[in-house]
C-alpha cells in the first residue's frame, strides 16, 4: 500500500492531497472552493447553471480567496428544442404540486439553459487552472483551446467506453463516477441503467483501460474511502456529499437534516426532477412522479420546468418537494461535527486516509 498521499496527479495539479471537492450545482460556493484548495486539495465550482457574467464573478471571487489551483465544472449540452406537446404534458403533470405550493399555473420558459458554448468560451478567457465536464464528451478542438489557455481538462466517465473517449479526445484525467454517487449521472455512451457500476468495480477497470490518471467518485465520505480508491489505482478521490455538510455549504438546512438522518437505503436515482438520472434522498415528489420517469422531458427541459417548484419548496421549508441530492454513504456524515469548516474536513480526511494505510 502507498505510504504517501502524493500521486502523479496531485503533482500535475499542483496540490498536496488527493482530495477533490466535487462540483455540486447549488452546493458549492467560492468560499468552499477556496477553503478546500487552501487546505491542500482542489475545490470545484459547479458553473453549469450560471450565465457568463456570473461565471466571471464567481471565478473572480475564488481568485480573491486563494492563489491555489481550483476547478470549474460545466455540463456538455446542446441547445434543447423540445416538442410543444411534450412541454405542455410535463407542465400538466406538475400542476397539482404547483397548486400545493401556492404557485400560479406555469408558463413555458423562454429558455431552458444557458448556452454551453458561451460558458466554455468564458472558461477559456478566464484561463481557469482546471476545467471539468460531465453529461457529454467535449470535442478535441475545445480541449486544445483549453490547453492553449493553460487549463487542465478532466472528463467524467461512468463506464470504460466513456473513459476511452475522453482519453482519445485529449483529456488530462478522468473522473470515474460510480453508481453510489449523489446527484446527476454523467453517462453519455449507452443506457444509463447499464452504467450503474459501483465505484469498487468501475475504478480498476478504467485504470486498466486508459493511461490517464483516474479520480474515483461515488460513495466516498471519509479517509477509508480515499485509501480504498488509491489502492484500486485511482490517483485522487472526489467527494461531494461530505462537503454539503460543511460550514461553507449553501444548501437548505432541511436538506442537510435529511442527509444527516439518511441510511444506506435512503437514496435512489430519479429522472423526475431534471430529466436526467440523479441520485437523491427519496421524498414525496419522487414517489408521486415515479410513474412518469420514462416520459418526462430530457435535461435541461424538465430541470427548467421544476425549478420554480424546488425554489418555492425551499422557501416554504417543504423538503418533500426539494431535490435532495446525496450519495449512498450520506449517513456517514453523522460521524462529523455539524457545520465543520471545509478546510477542517480536508485535514480530517487526510489524517484518516493515512491511518487507513497504517
Amino acid at each position: 500500500m502507498p505510504r504517501s498521499l502524493s500521486t502523479a496527479l496531485t503533482r500535475t495539479l499542483g496540490i498536496t492531497l488527493p482530495i477533490v471537492q466535487g462540483p455540486m450545482n447549488g452546493g458549492s460556493t467560492p468560499e468552499m472552493v477556496a477553503a478546500v484548495s487552501n487546505a491542500g486539495g482542489i475545490g470545484s465550482l459547479a458553473a453549469a447553471n450560471f450565465d457568463v457574467p456570473t461565471i466571471q464573478t464567481k471565478v473572480a471571487a475564488i481568485r480573491a480567496l486563494t492563489s491555489r489551483p481550483f476547478c470549474v465544472n460545466l455540463f456538455v449540452l446542446d441547445t434543447p428544442a423540445p416538442a410543444a406537446d411534450q412541454v405542455r404534458d410535463a407542465l400538466d403533470r406538475l400542476q397539482p404540486i404547483r397548486e400545493e405550493l401556492g404557485l400560479a399555473h406555469a408558463t413555458v420558459p423562454g429558455r431552458y439553459c444557458d448556452e454551453f458554448r458561451e460558458q466554455l468560451d468564458m472558461l477559456v478567457a478566464l484561463k481557469v487552472p482546471v476545467a471539468s465536464f460531465t453529461f457529454g464528451l467535449l470535442d478535441a478542438a475545445s480541449i486544445r483551446r483549453l490547453h492553449d489557455a493553460g487549463s487542465l481538462v478532466i472528463g467524467t466517465a461512468s463506464n470504460v467506453a466513456e473513459a476511452c473517449a475522453w482519453e482519445k479526445n485529449g483529456a488530462d484525467a478522468v473522473c470515474a463516477q460510480g453508481a453510489e454517487a449523489g446527484g446527476h449521472r454523467g453517462t453519455f455512451i449507452g443506457e444509463p441503467d447499464a452504467s450503474m457500476i459501483g465505484t469498487l468495480a468501475l475504478v480498476p477497470q478504467i485504470v486498466d483501460a486508459i493511461s490517464l490518471p483516474v479520480i474515483a467518485a461515488g460513495g466516498i465520505m471519509d479517509g477509508r474511502g480515499i485509501a480504498a480508491a488509491l489502492t484500486l489505482g485511482a490517483q485522487a478521490a472526489q467527494l461531494g456529499t461530505a462537503f454539503l455538510m460543511t460550514a461553507e455549504s449553501p444548501i437548505h438546512p432541511a436538506w442537510q437534516e435529511k442527509i444527516r438522518g439518511s441510511t444506506d437505503t435512503s437514496t435512489r436515482t430519479t429522472r423526475s426532477f431534471t430529466g436526467r438520472p440523479a441520485r437523491g434522498i427519496v421524498n414525496d415528489f419522487m414517489r408521486r412522479m415515479s410513474a412518469f420517469e420514462d416520459v418526462v422531458p430530457a435535461y435541461p427541459v424538465q430541470h427548467a420546468l421544476t425549478t420554480e417548484i424546488r425554489k418555492a419548496a425551499a422557501v416554504a421549508n417543504r423538503p418533500e418537494f426539494m431535490s435532495l441530492w446525496a450519495g449512498q454513504a450520506a449517513g456517514l456524515s453523522r460521524r462529523r461535527a455539524e457545520g465543520m469548516p471545509a478546510a477542517e474536513l480536508v485535514r480530517a480526511l487526510a489524517e484518516e486516509a493515512r491511518a487507513a494505510f497504517g
